[in-house]
């Protein structure tokens, strides 16, 4: 499986971005998403995650009410949709394939990871 994230660019404080993760294959339907990132210096750490149904979400404290994780399973997409953005979200932003279909926010959750864009934020 290969994972393919895009979206990401150079916002003013308070802008929004969206952020798309295009798997290779299907079977990705089956299994739950999630999205992490890493600040300079920083370790990876989550950020927003999905069931495969699209049923349930979890999110990170840090961006609950600003960020919204949703997925298109015919079109094996997950989305993030990055409101109130703030330079604190400045990072890579990776996108991850779960190995079951539940969200979850472990990072040993998770079997197959895309390479990332870059989310930065002005003040």
């Amino acid at each position: 499986v290969q994972l393919q994230a895009s979206g990401g660019g150079l916002v003013q404080a308070g802008g929004s971005l969206r952020l798309s993760c295009t798997g290779s294959r299907r079977t990705s339907s089956n299994n739950g998403m999630g999205w992490f990132r890493q600040a300079p210096g920083k370790e990876r750490e989550f950020v927003a995650s999905i069931s495969w149904r699209g049923d349930t979400t979890i999110y990170a404290d840090s961006v609950k009410g600003r960020f919204t994780i949703s997925r298109d399973n015919a079109k094996n997409t997950v989305f993030l949709q990055m409101n109130s953005l703030e330079p604190e979200d400045t990072a890579v932003y990776y996108c991850a394939q779960a190995r079951a279909a539940a969200a979850t926010r472990d990072r040993r959750g998770y079997s197959y990871w895309g390479q990332g864009t870059l989310v930065t934020v002005s003040s």
